[in-house]
């Protein structure tokens, strides 16, 4: 069940799109910032808030890659596998992780610290390779710098 909070924060939401169904991404954002992901109850609510099927809205969070359907560490560490980042060193960054973290793509700490995924392309080309965590973007990677960069987000 959403949250008072949760549902007033979508009920402002409603203000600024011209159809309800608009708002569910945001929608979904919102959820995951109280929740750390989306579940399928979480789903289910959200749809009968905005006039929505289950299906529908599942189907936009499976599509758009920063909505978590699954529990997920305290901080997601998102890798960018695109072209240019695999160019200027996306292979080495990636080891650099999974053997500093422990973890592979997909997998989260035994701590429940971290989360390490893949994403598609953060379009950051001039910056490669690049990730994020969280919501903060990071460029012009290097193991020290990733190193550095870990301890940040204890």
């Amino acid at each position: 069940m959403l949250t008072a909070e949760e549902r007033q924060e979508i009920k402002a939401e409603l203000e600024h799109y011209p159809t309800k169904q608009a708002v569910c991404i945001d929608a979904m954002k919102i959820v995951q910032r109280h929740r750390g992901w989306v579940s399928d109850e979480s789903i289910r609510d959200i749809g009968e808030l905005l006039g929505m099927s289950v299906a529908d809205l599942d189907g936009v969070a499976t599509f758009y890659n920063l909505i978590h359907r699954k529990p997920v560490g305290r901080h997601v560490v998102m890798v960018c596998n695109s072209v240019s980042c695999w160019i200027m060193g996306y292979e080495t960054i990636r080891q650099h992780l999974t053997s500093r973290l422990g973890i592979d793509f997909g997998e989260t700490t035994p701590d429940g610290r971290f989360t390490l995924l893949p994403i598609v392309c953060l379009g950051a080309c001039d910056r490669a390779p690049a990730m994020m965590i969280d919501d903060q973007f990071y460029g012009d990677l290097d193991p020290a710098k990733i190193d550095q960069l870990l301890e940040e987000f204890k």
